[in-house]
């Protein structure tokens, strides 16, 4: 696991392929890991809180917080989940089950602004893909990351919301361990494990938003919107 620093401070319509080429040099096979807030800011996902005018449930829902952000979130919101003002655990668009429908204030590019997620991560991830093949001449792997808790534990982890170039998913259904037991329901969700260790190398706190995994066999086909939890099998909902 490589990060990638040096990368500058990204703005809308930023060239964020060239930006990782110009700054690591890429082999076949490595798979990019790039936080969402570099492709929303380059793709001007971005709200200026002073444009907003807060409803009556975004009110509600704020408590003590500012009522505009809790308006946007209601925006990028499809469905909320459960509520505690000022939590609110959303189902986006996209059908990620989130805080905040991933809306977010930190590290955006000014005050009382927040960074949205990108409109269609694994479009995002393929252009990037693309544009670094065409950079650099190497075949690569794409995962857009963000942080989100888990229903089971603690803490925040990274995950896949947009993938290219990589099986999100591996399954081992049907395979059989070392002691011969076949497995029935096994399956592997590898582009979220990548997102993660991925994580470990950039940090929170450190500015470094793109991290290179390298040696990983990643190679296949897939979008992150496989990860996806059907709503039939969906314990939570």
């Amino acid at each position: 696991m490589i990060p990638v620093k040096g990368l500058p401070e990204v703005g809308e319509g930023d060239d964020v392929g060239q930006l990782i080429a110009a700054a690591v040099e890429l082999e076949d096979g490595d798979v990019i890991v790039v936080a969402h807030k570099v492709v929303s800011k380059a793709e001007g996902r971005i709200v200026r809180l002073a444009e907003v005018k807060p409803s009556a449930q975004a009110r509600e829902l704020a408590g003590e917080e500012d009522p505009r952000r809790l308006e946007v979130i209601l925006r990028e919101s499809a469905r909320l989940v459960r509520t505690r003002p000022p939590l609110v655990i959303a189902e986006t668009r996209h059908g990620f089950v989130c805080a905040s429908a991933g809306v977010d204030a930190s590290n955006a590019p000014e005050p009382d602004a927040v960074v949205l997620l990108p409109e269609d991560p694994d479009a995002s991830a393929d252009r990037l893909r693309v544009r670094l093949r065409e950079l650099t001449g190497v075949d690569v792997a794409v995962i857009v990351s963000d942080s989100f808790g888990r229903a089971w534990r603690q803490g925040t982890t990274d995950v896949a919301i947009g993938c290219a170039g990589l099986r999100p998913l591996v399954d081992l259904h049907g395979k059989r361990d070392a002691a011969g037991y076949e497995l029935h329901a096994t399956v592997i969700a590898v582009a979220d494990e990548l997102a993660g260790a991925a994580e470990l190398v950039r940090g929170k706190l450190e500015g470094i938003a793109v991290a290179v995994v390298r040696g990983f066999d990643a190679s296949g086909e897939g979008t992150a919107s496989e990860l996806v939890m059907p709503p039939d099998r969906d314990l939570f909902r």
